[in-house]
């Protein structure tokens, strides 16, 4: 069996990388973003290492771009990303361009096949939790029906059955209904509401 010479490695010579960003920008600044783009490439090319560049956007509409470059090793991307035209580039696009997602990939398959090795850092800010009274809310929007729902099974089905066990039966059948299907469910369908967000029927409006 012959390897393939390709994904062979020379001693002291290390796998080429592809970094994969994903980038943020208003649609109504894709002229600007295209100047941003082809400017960094321009300076990227005189980096000894650089493999090329490229970028794809899901639509006209959309606000992300799908950016990557490549370099031949890690000590070639290190030289860019230090560099003081890379920190020029990216500074000359503050209050226009927002990242999200940064991928590392190295090895042959940076463009296309499943990574040897693969880093991904999520560049987003952390969402921060609902208001607790908000939280409440939404536990009390599932436990009064279903607790209702559950006594009125339990007095119509065993009505001489004791408090104690009443409450432990309700509690076992309750808990993992609401823990698995309702809070679930109710979570998904008003996320909107939860994180302050326009009711999903009111988007597109004005």
């Amino acid at each position: 069996m012959t390897s393939d010479p390709l994904l062979e490695q020379a001693p002291g010579r290390s796998l080429p990388v592809t970094v994969s960003i994903t980038r943020h920008v208003d649609p109504a600044h894709a002229d600007e973003m295209t100047a941003w783009v082809h400017a960094g490439t321009a300076l990227a090319e005189r980096f000894p290492g650089f493999l090329g560049a490229g970028w794809v956007r899901p639509s006209t509409t959309s606000d992300e771009w799908h950016m990557l470059y490549r370099f031949d090793g890690e000590e070639s991307l290190a030289g860019w990303e230090a560099s003081s035209q890379r920190a020029w580039w990216r500074g000359s696009a503050q209050g226009l361009v927002g990242e999200s997602r940064k991928e590392l990939r190295t090895g042959i398959e940076g463009w296309f096949d499943r990574p040897h090795e693969h880093d991904v850092e999520d560049l987003r800010p952390a969402t921060p939790a609902p208001p607790r009274w908000k939280q409440a809310v939404m536990i009390w929007f599932a436990f009064f029906p279903l607790s209702l729902a559950v006594t009125l099974l339990l007095g119509a089905t065993v009505p001489e059955l004791a408090t104690a066990p009443r409450v432990l039966l309700s509690t076992v059948v309750m808990t993992p209904v609401m823990t698995y299907l309702v809070l679930p469910w109710l979570t998904r369908n008003l996320e909107w509401w939860l994180y302050g967000r326009r009711a999903p029927w009111g988007r597109g409006r004005g």
